[in-house]
């Protein structure tokens, strides 16, 4: 398992949170993603390390733009 923590800018609310978490459970291997609006948090865990880029480019398909914690 890999654990890796993004910052997400953006983010307001809810719908927020669920167009991110949607957009990161499409990508190969990704076991659970946590997101918050509140703080700008995106937890994503997967089977094994991720591409930074693939987690990040679904971050900008949902609409909002994201750095690596």
């Amino acid at each position: 398992m890999s654990t890796t923590e993004y910052q997400v800018t953006g983010m307001t609310c809810g719908h927020c949170e669920m167009s991110v978490r949607e957009e990161v459970e499409q990508i190969a291997g990704v076991e659970s993603v946590d997101v918050s609006a509140k703080t700008g948090r995106l937890v994503v865990t997967a089977e094994k390390a991720l591409d930074d880029s693939d987690v990040l480019a679904a971050v900008e398909e949902a609409g909002y733009s994201a750095v690596r914690a």
